[in-house]
């Protein structure tokens, strides 16, 4: 059974217990708790929710804890979303969880070190196509699941810190130390029965639409899983870039680049057309939290909208939020002025700027 820590000296004992001795990573996880209760940390090396679960005080109570450390790596623990939301019903609102992995881009560092060049590379094109690729596949994933227990996995750093978020936690800080990425959080509300979500080649993303409502877009996943749940880490850490993207947004994955460019991410949205959910020409259908940058005017105007397959974006390229919304307001007054001829004149406009100017959404 594990017990919670009685004060700071039997922490400090735990963490050498557990091997932890570089001074690096316990000066990070002893930051990481600092101001919490120690006689309510727990210091824990397991892989299993049942472990989670079964956690105990000192006297065998079942208790909520200011702080929880685990020192196994994430790649080692089984079903890790519900793992997630069984450390977030132990701990308290506010309560700091540490935990770490090697992610996918310290695997790949590692590999490379460790085999001379050449081989290196092949090793690493194997890896990549049984760890990464196989697991993702209908068929193969079952296979691999069942040869691997679901343990080893690569995790990139975007599927943990969502997965993490997506629990109800809130990112705090985060270290590259000895090749690991350990990360603390801190409990934001309860998540009770969290379930693992899957990710097909196919997704659908909650969307405004007219009059408010909500709506499913379609579009080929381009992202890394539970890469939604980190929009607004994204935002606080990185903010915006030019066309109102998020700068250095790290979520997009390597082929999604290239869907990006060549525009087949977004060929599923087509379906959202016949269904009429949107029509060719309009704005951008947001998600709730990009939506909340905007004013309050611009929002109430796009609300009276049908968003589009073709935004006016490509018309007028802005390249600031306060551009993009000036530009969509210019397209609001003139749709509603000649709304056939607006559409027409805007699509064959950008329709020259994406074809003979390469314009793109960066």
């Amino acid at each position: 059974m594990q017990v919670v820590s009685r004060n700071y000296n039997h922490f400090q004992d735990n963490l050498l217990l557990k091997g932890i001795k570089d001074e690096e990573t316990i000066e990070f996880i002893s930051k990481s708790i600092e101001g919490k209760n120690v006689d309510r940390t727990a210091v824990l090396s397991v892989d299993n929710r049942f472990s989670i679960d079964n956690l105990h005080d000192l006297s065998g109570n079942d208790t909520q804890y200011s702080a929880i450390l685990n020192l196994r790596k994430g790649n080692d623990i089984k079903h890790l979303t519900n793992f997630y939301g069984a450390v977030n019903e132990k701990l308290e609102v506010g309560g700091r969880f540490v935990t770490c992995v090697e992610t996918a881009l310290f695997r790949k560092e590692r590999l490379y070190k460790k085999f001379p060049p050449i081989i290196n590379s092949l090793y690493y094109f194997v890896d990549y196509l049984t760890k990464r690729v196989a697991p993702k596949l209908p068929v193969l994933r079952n296979i691999y699941f069942f040869i691997t227990a679901d343990r080893n996995r690569v995790l990139t750093s975007v599927e943990v810190l969502g997965r993490l978020v997506y629990c109800g936690f809130k990112i705090v800080e985060t270290k590259k130390i000895n090749n690991l990425l350990y990360i603390t959080v801190e409990k934001e509300e309860d998540r009770k029965d969290v379930e693992s979500k899957n990710y097909g080649f196919f997704f659908k993303m909650k969307r405004t639409g007219l009059n408010g409502k909500p709506i499913h877009v379609y579009k080929i996943r381009t992202m890394n899983a539970y890469s939604e749940y980190l929009q607004g880490y994204i935002y606080q850490t990185n903010s915006l870039d030019s066309g109102g993207k998020f700068k250095d947004d790290y979520r997009v994955n390597f082929m999604g680049n290239i869907f990006r460019k060549l525009w087949i991410d977004e060929l599923p949205m087509i379906y959202n057309l016949l269904k009429g959910d949107i029509k060719l020409v309009g704005v951008r259908p947001l998600s709730q939290h990009y939506l909340s940058l905007y004013s309050n005017d611009i929002r109430l105007r796009r609300s009276k909208f049908k968003p589009g397959l073709v935004p006016p974006y490509y018309v007028d390229m802005p390249k600031t939020i306060d551009e993009i919304m000036a530009s969509e307001m210019k397209y609001f007054e003139a749709y509603e002025k000649s709304p056939f001829l607006t559409d027409v004149k805007y699509f064959f406009k950008a329709a020259k700027n994406i074809i003979i100017k390469k314009a793109r959404s960066k």
